[in-house]
């Protein structure tokens, strides 16, 4: 699995409909694989730190190209690739509880 496919799995939760398609439980809607771009589109990166402040994590940014999601601290070279390599941290950390992922 690359970065974008732990992401979506283990913290937004989605499921692999198709080889080119996930599925959104929460929402029951499609989301084509070549459109969740979070490491390129704020929007999409946006919806990561809305599901972890739901998971209980706290989101701060250092500026525009540093996040931290507690005391996980990530940078980027845009704050949408930042809050993706954290968000990416956080799923990939196998010592976090994989229950609430």
């Amino acid at each position: 699995m690359n970065k974008i496919e732990i992401i979506a799995r283990r913290i937004l939760g989605w499921k692999l409909n198709r080889w080119d398609r996930w599925y959104d439980y929460e929402k029951e809607i499609f989301i084509l694989v070549s459109e969740f771009q979070p490491e390129e589109n704020l929007e999409h990166a946006m919806l990561l730190v809305e599901k972890l402040k739901e998971l209980g994590f706290t989101y701060k940014t250092n500026g525009d190209l540093e996040v931290w999601f507690d005391d996980v601290c990530e940078k980027g070279e845009t704050l949408a690739q930042a809050i993706t390599n954290a968000a990416f941290s956080i799923a990939d950390n196998s010592s976090i509880d994989e229950g609430w992922l």
